[in-house]
């Protein structure tokens, strides 16, 4: 399932969610009620080889530049799942 990418642009939020092609999209932001608009977001292609997207991102990066370049990116917009992540034990016994 793809991973779609959402932007508040009054409360500086992207909301990332996964969702079926034909699937309703969210609307409005959870936390002021403004519009959504969607982000196009670059497709995750791992040509090097990489073990993460986090790893191929920084690759060309020194420790100090990648650093600086992370706090920048927070101090604009903070990224949240929508829904949030279930955090569950597979060995949980339900029945």
């Amino acid at each position: 399932m793809p991973t779609y990418e959402y932007a508040c642009d009054s409360c500086y939020t992207i909301y990332q969610t996964r969702h079926g092609i034909n699937d309703a999209r969210p609307e409005s932001c959870p936390e002021c009620k403004a519009s959504l608009r969607k982000v196009l977001s670059a497709p995750s292609l791992n040509t090097r080889r990489f073990t993460s997207p986090t790893e191929a991102k920084y690759a060309n990066l020194s420790v100090s530049d990648e650093i600086a370049k992370e706090a920048d990116m927070q101090k604009v917009y903070k990224t949240i799942w929508l829904p949030p992540e279930v955090k569950h034990s597979p060995w949980d016994d339900d029945h």
